[in-house]
């Protein structure tokens, strides 16, 4: 079933939408939460959590794509939930990720005027104008949080070329925001 159909079943009020949107997009949405959450039983508390806000957003919401639409409010559920979990139990892999971000994001203590929506678009639009291999290993590793060897067996990079273009993408993208007036 297409998206437009499955839009249309939750339109209708169709509880049929919460099952196809799960045959559809349940494994993307699985392998985001479990990414980020320690177990299992939480991710799949995160999954169902996450089609019952996508139940309750549409209507009136009509999302243009909805796996990315349904794959945002999975890795907000299970970041929070990984939050409310406990910091010491985030994964090797998130923490390194999160911690070489934050080495080039404005930080709110310096920049408290800068607000997280301006940077989202300013970080979508320096994405849009990379090449695609270092924009989808950007998105990987950063936004659905991927080691450096899941990526590069994804995409049949070696492992060093994954954390080549993950160097120069973040080095890029201080460039970019620092030429947009972001203080960092």
């Amino acid at each position: 079933m297409d998206d437009a159909q499955i839009l249309a079943l939750y339109f209708q009020r169709d509880e049929r939408a919460i099952d196809e949107t799960e045959k559809k997009y349940g494994g993307l949405c699985r392998a985001i939460t479990g990414n980020i959450l320690p177990s299992r039983e939480d991710g799949e508390e995160c999954l169902n959590d996450a089609f019952l806000a996508l139940w309750n957003a549409i209507p009136p919401a009509q999302p243009g794509n909805l796996a990315a639409y349904l794959s945002r409010i999975a890795r907000n559920l299970a970041l929070k939930r990984l939050e409310y979990l406990g910091r010491e139990k985030r994964s090797q892999s998130m923490t390194v990720s999160l911690e070489e971000l934050s080495q080039i994001l404005p930080d709110h203590r310096i920049a408290p005027d800068v607000r997280d929506a301006d940077l989202g678009q300013a970080i979508g639009e320096f994405l849009r104008r990379q090449r695609a291999d270092a924009r989808n290993v950007f998105v990987r590793k950063y936004y659905y949080f991927d080691s450096v060897r899941e990526i590069a067996q994804r995409y049949s990079f070696t492992e060093s070329k994954v954390k080549s273009l993950l160097l120069r993408t973040r080095n890029n993208l201080k460039a970019y925001l620092i030429k947009e007036g972001y203080a960092l």
